[in-house]
């Protein structure tokens, strides 16, 4: 089920000046469609809104919990700033069930490393919080800010600390504020990781790595840990925003002079359309399918994930998927460009 449903908001907690968590009630009817794993987003738009903006945000409760996300707002955000400053108790929003695939086996334990900046601690948070029910597992959390005002969660991620204090490491660096340490001060980038990741932990004892952020944090992060020898498949990535990065170019002989018949496959109906030459299969199938799930329409969130199943496409950027998802044939629609006569994707997978 991949509809939108009127969700009533629950609380409203205020984090920092320009940060809410916004916890929502799940009918009993729709509990199912609204199971999340954590790590996993929900993407939200604002009622009645004709232009349908929506966004994506992360969910920040551990599995089994009520659903609730971290909001921190973009200034001119027209959906953060609605969340932030105006929502109240008893509102509905509109909500789609969960999607993205930045979680973790919680069955498996081991050792995991979570580096976070800002609000990229939301989806952390889920992932920190869930594992650590497991007593197999160790996790350690390096969280930059700007200055110990705008930490989000910090309430929170003291209390898991407390919770579990032979299985929790928690480091906050501010990038604005000194900090006794010096080592704690500045930003998450490659010189300040190269320095304290050996300091802090057995780099190639780690199973799995989770970066949440901007993209040039990211970017540093697994840059570090690829000089470090860790192998691909154990860093996790998720990004919050990429304006910094530019798309890659589409070279002129892998878009097609006449378009493509473009066949989508969701919840169980399938519909062809014309796709024209340079549109991408989310922006050209919309116009015949306006329930396609999209939310950043940038590469980052995952929402618009589908699998191609026949033809040859080019994707411009990927931010969320993770290279066993694209070797499986996993694309992001809206950075998509068909590249063949014919080209079959479906998002029932």
């Amino acid at each position: 089920m991949r509809d939108f449903n009127a969700l009533r908001v629950a609380e409203v907690e205020r984090l920092c000046s320009d940060a809410v968590a916004v916890t929502f009630e799940v009918p009993a009817d729709l509990a199912e469609s609204y199971a999340f794993r954590p790590g996993q987003s929900l993407t939200v738009r604002r009622p009645g809104d004709e232009r349908d903006e929506r966004r994506s945000y992360s969910i920040c409760a551990p599995a089994g919990d009520r659903p609730r996300i971290g909001v921190r707002e973009v200034p001119g955000g027209l959906v953060s700033s609605w969340l932030v400053h105006e929502l109240r108790v008893g509102d509905a929003v509109e909500v789609a069930p969960p999607s993205g695939t930045f979680t973790p086996d919680l069955e498996a334990g081991g050792r995991h490393v979570m580096i976070a900046a800002g609000s990229g601690i939301t989806p952390v948070l889920s992932i920190a919080s869930s594992l650590l029910r497991n007593p197999k597992a160790q996790v350690a959390v390096l969280y930059g800010n700007r200055r110990a005002d705008t930490v989000m969660f910090a309430e929170e991620l003291a209390d898991l600390k407390d919770q579990h204090p032979s299985r929790l490491e928690l480091v906050h660096l501010l990038s604005r504020e000194a900090r006794e340490v010096d080592l704690l001060s500045g930003r998450l980038d490659g010189e300040k990781l190269r320095t304290l990741l050996p300091m802090l932990l057995d780099v190639a004892a780690v199973e799995h790595w989770w970066l949440c952020g901007p993209y040039g944090m990211v970017m540093d992060a697994t840059e570090v840990l690829a000089e470090a020898g860790v192998a691909p498949e154990r860093i996790h990535r998720e990004l919050f925003w990429v304006d910094e990065a530019p798309p890659e170019p589409v070279r002129e002989n892998e878009i097609l002079t006449e378009g493509s018949e473009v066949t989508v496959l969701l919840d169980g109906r399938s519909t062809t359309v014309t796709v024209g030459a340079g549109d991408t299969v989310l922006d050209g199938a919309q116009r015949s399918r306006p329930d396609l799930p999209f939310a950043c329409k940038g590469g980052v969130c995952g929402t618009c994930r589908a699998r191609v199943v026949e033809g040859e496409v080019t994707m411009r950027r990927n931010f969320a998927l993770e290279p066993a998802e694209v070797a499986a044939g996993f694309v992001l629609t809206c950075q998509t460009i068909p590249a063949s006569p014919r080209v079959t994707v479906t998002f029932d997978d």
